[in-house]
């Protein structure tokens, strides 16, 4: 079954950066586009960026453009998010997720997730 773990999160002061990752298995990674998305406290699930399957297009909400980077690696299975200039709203619980930004939901497939605390 498709099995996404996450991992990298952490408590940085605002500015900094953090580098997360997911490990995929269970599915053909290469064949799907990939996002992540997050949760704020109190709040629901947010698109954040995706990437298509060849890694050559990626897209932003607007919150985190120019400052997070996504990226992947088929041989390894690997969906990265590189996170710059942190804001304290950037705090949440950090997924990865089966489908582009219009499929992610519908496939339903996201791992457990990564914490992600912004504050000095």
């Amino acid at each position: 079954q498709v099995q996404l773990v996450e991992s990298g999160g952490g408590l940085v002061q605002p500015g900094g950066s953090l580098r997360l990752s997911c490990a995929a298995s269970g599915f053909t990674f290469s064949s799907y586009a990939m996002s992540w998305v997050r949760q704020a406290p109190g709040k629901g699930l947010e698109w954040v960026s995706d990437i298509s399957t060849d890694g050559g297009s990626a897209y932003y909400a607007d919150s985190v453009k120019g400052r997070f980077s996504i990226s992947r690696d088929n041989a390894k299975n690997t969906l990265n998010l590189q996170m710059n200039t942190l804001k304290p709203e950037d705090t949440a619980v950090y997924y990865c997720a089966k489908g582009g930004r219009v499929t992610w939901k519908a496939f339903g497939s996201w791992g457990q997730g990564t914490q992600v605390t912004v504050s000095s």
